[in-house]
């Protein structure tokens, strides 16, 4: 049993609102969640927060081996761009679907929060060839309830605008809600955190909530070179089987984290992440990644002269959507492997994953 309670834990983080390069709230949720689990806290200029856990053993001194573990905490959101007869016009920073919005609840960041819907037309006032499609961004428009004139005052161009969506507790083990992309994770750093308050470990621990993966990477590449690891886990959601999504590009929801196998990771580094799943009798699914994993992997792998880097993942059905939904199972395996693999780094690791010496021709 778990020393905390993780439903929780994943609720106060999906519905909290931050999205990329407007994080400052999940991160003091981070903050508040990791107090007791690290021994201090860094942050970085762009903002990502960075929990670090000293190593325990023979390498717990100056210039110890580093660990990172990377999730990010910002969330797909959109922007004001105008104002419009009361109404608010805007347009989406990332990720956001369009065919999802109408008459989605959302908060408009302005002044002060305000709530707002995203209006919707009446379909008796469609035309047949409006039926056929969704509206585009620039076609819709949200509603707070002000009058013009008190509207001008609380909004201006440039707020965010975020989905307001609850935590919905499904039956059994299963959960959904925004922002599981990738709050999932960040809550498996969270139990990783926890798992290592009972295990010995060599290596310096730095868990880091990154932000604007949404708009590029960017939380991870800054980080990434603050902290120079010598090795590194990224954690993001993956696509769980649900009709109409291929079969092949999925992991099964409740079958334990995926693990990315691909030029994006170091394969190495992957085998030694199997191994310890095999040991410990932990689910896990691989997940055939070709090339660009779309992650903070793909960041972190080229930083600096290049990290050995791997990536775990949690499944979801509907990413990117306001009912992300997910098996809380699996974040916690995924917390639990990533503390019994770093239970197990000593200081021969990294001669063990090794790239093998060229043959001379």
């Amino acid at each position: 049993m778990l020393a905390f309670e993780l439903k929780a834990h994943l609720r106060a983080l999906s519905e909290a609102h931050g999205a990329s390069g407007h994080e400052a709230p999940v991160r003091e949720i981070v903050r508040a969640a990791w107090a007791d689990l690290v021994d201090e806290f860094e942050q970085d200029g762009l903002g990502s927060l960075i929990g670090i856990k000293r190593g325990t053993g023979a390498s717990a001194k100056p210039g110890a081996r580093k660990i990172m573990l990377a999730a990010h905490m910002d969330e797909i959101g959109m922007m004001v761009t105008g104002i419009l007869d009361g109404f608010i016009q805007f347009r989406r920073i990332s990720g956001v679907d369009n065919r999802l919005m109408p008459a989605q609840a959302v908060i408009v960041h302005g002044r002060e929060p305000l709530p707002g819907v995203v209006a919707a037309k009446p379909p008796h006032l469609l035309t047949p060839a409006m039926r056929t499609k969704y509206p585009a961004f620039d076609e819709m428009l949200i509603d707070v309830g002000l009058p013009p004139e008190r509207l001008a005052e609380l909004v201006q161009v440039g707020d965010v605008i975020t989905v307001d969506a609850p935590f919905v507790e499904l039956l059994g083990t299963r959960v959904a809600g925004k922002a599981m992309d990738d709050r999932a994770c960040v809550a498996a750093v969270t139990v990783c955190l926890h798992e290592l308050q009972s295990l010995k470990h060599e290596w310096d621990v730095y868990a880091a909530a990154t932000v604007q993966e949404e708009t590029g990477l960017l939380g991870a590449k800054t980080a990434a070179y603050k902290l120079a690891p010598d090795a590194a886990i990224a954690l993001d959601v993956t696509f769980a089987q649900q009709p109409g999504v291929d079969a092949d590009s999925t992991c099964e929801m409740g079958g334990g984290p995926g693990i990315g196998f691909g030029a994006n990771f170091h394969i190495k580094l992957s085998d030694q992440i199997r191994d310890t799943a095999k040991r410990h009798e932990i689910k896990l699914q691989e997940d055939i990644i070709p090339a660009n994993s779309g992650t903070d992997a793909w960041a972190i792998q080229v930083a600096l002269q290049g990290i050995p880097t791997a990536l775990l993942e949690v499944p979801i059905r509907n990413m990117h959507a306001p009912v992300e939904t997910l098996d809380l199972r699996d974040i916690e395996r995924c917390g639990r492997l990533m503390a019994h693999f770093i239970s197990e780094l000593d200081d021969q690791f990294l001669t063990t994953i090794a790239w093998d010496e060229a043959v001379s021709a």
